[in-house]
C-alpha cells in the first residue's frame, strides 16, 4: 500500500527553506561527529556590526551543502517546518592564570529564522557611493575640504 500511494505522489509536498552564502562562511574541513557522521561548521555572522562576540555557527552535513552556478556562494535547502541547533561561544569567566575560560551556549532556532539571520546582509541600506560621499564633504569644514580635493589646486595653479 505505501509503495502504490509514493508511486501515485500522494506524499504532500514538504516546503523547503533555501539559504544561501558565501563561500567562507563554511570551514574548509568536514569533521566526523561522536556518532561518527561526517559534519561540517557553518558561521552565522553578527547582525549589528558593533556586536563583536564570536559568531554562532551551526553543523550540517556536506551533502546538504552546494556551490551556486557561478562557483562564488553556496546555498542549502532545510526543511521550513524544522529547527536546527545553533551555538556560540561565551566567555564564562577567568582562571587562576588570567586567562578566558569558554562556554558553548546552544539554542534551537526555526529553520525559517536561521535563514533570516544567514542572510541579514540583504536588509543593509546600501546608499549610493556618490551620495555617501557628499555626505561626508557637507561634513567637513571648509579648510579640510579643499585640502582633500587635490585636482582644484592643480586647476587653480594652472590658471
Amino acid at each position: 500500500m505505501a509503495e502504490q500511494t509514493a508511486r501515485q505522489g500522494a506524499y504532500p509536498k514538504r516546503e523547503e527553506v533555501t539559504i544561501k552564502f558565501g563561500k567562507g562562511l563554511m570551514e574548509k574541513e568536514p569533521f566526523v561527529s561522536k556518532a561518527g557522521k561526517e559534519l561540517v561548521e557553518i558561521k552565522i555572522p553578527n547582525q549589528d556590526p558593533a556586536d563583536k562576540r564570536p559568531w554562532a555557527s551551526f553543523v550540517v552535513s556536506p551533502k546538504m551543502v552546494h556551490e551556486n552556478q557561478f562557483g562564488k556562494g553556496l546555498w542549502m535547502k532545510l526543511p521550513a517546518d524544522g529547527v536546527t541547533k545553533v551555538s556560540r561561544s561565551i566567555v564564562e569567566g577567568k582562571d587562576a592564570n588570567g586567562r578566558n575560560i569558554w562556554k558553548n551556549e546552544s539554542r534551537m532556532v526555526p529553520n525559517t529564522e536561521l535563514k533570516e539571520m544567514m542572510e541579514a546582509y540583504k536588509q543593509k541600506d546600501r546608499g549610493s557611493v556618490l551620495s555617501d560621499l557628499s555626505e561626508k564633504r557637507a561634513e567637513m569644514p571648509d579648510a579640510a575640504r579643499s585640502a582633500s580635493r587635490p585636482h582644484d589646486r592643480v586647476k587653480a595653479a594652472s590658471r
